[in-house]
């Protein structure tokens, strides 16, 4: 049997969050039960990093539609698994992509990912007009769409290389 230990957070504080200064300052005590050999300050930012598995598990539920899944059978639920994860990874990388360089748009705070809705909105559902001329298919995106230098990267980026 494992040793389980407690490993202590306290934080005081002596401003509140709208920037406040309190007359008795306010103590929160967080406890966390481990079986890790890990150190406390490793163990505490495990805890802390759980917080955002969990907003990637909700997006993967609610933007990419699969809180339930289709089937009452086990290889078929798998199949769905693995393609919603195949589906999710290539989101992301084409979300991470989209932010490595400033296209001229204006945002209000500095982004370090987009979220999946963001991506699928913008990006997968992009209005367009296909042409066909001279035996080519052209597809035009308009000069009033923002996200078109973005799209335009990307595919460069991922469907030419």
């Amino acid at each position: 049997m494992q040793n389980v230990r407690i490993v202590y957070e306290i934080t005081e504080r002596t401003i509140d969050k709208h920037g406040q200064i309190l007359l008795a300052p306010t103590i929160d005590l967080k406890t966390y039960w481990s079986n890790l050999e890990l150190s406390d300050r490793e163990i505490i930012n495990l805890y802390h990093a759980h917080g955002e598995s969990e907003q990637y598990h909700s997006e993967i539920k609610t933007d990419m539609d699969v809180e339930r899944l289709p089937s009452g059978k086990f290889d078929t639920n798998c199949l769905v698994l693995l393609l919603t994860i195949l589906a999710y990874n290539i989101l992301r990388m084409m979300g991470q992509e989209s932010l490595r360089k400033d296209d001229g748009r204006k945002q209000k705070r500095s982004v370090k990912r987009r979220r999946l809705r963001t991506v699928i909105a913008n990006l997968i559902q992009i209005a367009g007009h296909v042409t066909t001329h001279s035996r080519k298919v052209v597809l035009a995106l308009g000069r009033s769409n923002i996200w078109r230098h973005p799209f335009m990267r990307l595919y460069q980026r991922f469907a030419l290389a």
